[in-house]
């Protein structure tokens, strides 16, 4: 990977919801680098908080739901043009709420056999293989 003076180190966390067997998996909006890519929903971890507490605040902000964190699956880092992108993604279980379309273009429960069939953001694909990869 390579380094350069201006690199952005992003840090961000991703919630991977799953409810009755299936997966919540979120399409990104047409704007930016990533459009149309999708992702498990979250985002970036401010300075002062925990990745579970920004888990929590992003999944409010963005879903209108409370999640519950549960293990950690994974932690990876993804060279972007627009900076290193380190993401680590979590099991979340809904505590209250029913997930709505505020940032994203499409929300989909799917079963983790069906997957690989979308168009993943590049971060995201080592926490896809490993959820599908899961016994139980």
């Amino acid at each position: 990977m390579r380094q350069t003076p201006t690199e952005k180190l992003i840090n961000v966390v991703g919630a991977v919801i799953v409810r009755d067997g299936q997966v919540l998996c979120a399409q990104r909006g047409s704007e930016g680098e990533l459009s149309g890519r999708w992702e498990f929903p979250g985002g970036k971890i401010e300075p002062s908080e925990s990745a579970r507490a920004a888990l929590r605040r992003e999944i409010r902000e963005e879903l209108d739901c409370e999640v519950q964190v549960g293990e950690k699956i994974i932690s990876t880092t993804h060279e972007y043009d627009f900076g290193l992108v380190t993401l680590t993604t979590y099991y979340c279980s809904l505590i209250t709420g029913i997930p709505k379309l505020t940032e994203h273009a499409e929300l989909r429960w799917l079963p983790r056999s069906r997957l690989t069939g979308l168009h993943w953001a590049p971060a995201d694909l080592p926490t896809v293989k490993l959820i599908m990869n899961r016994s139980s």
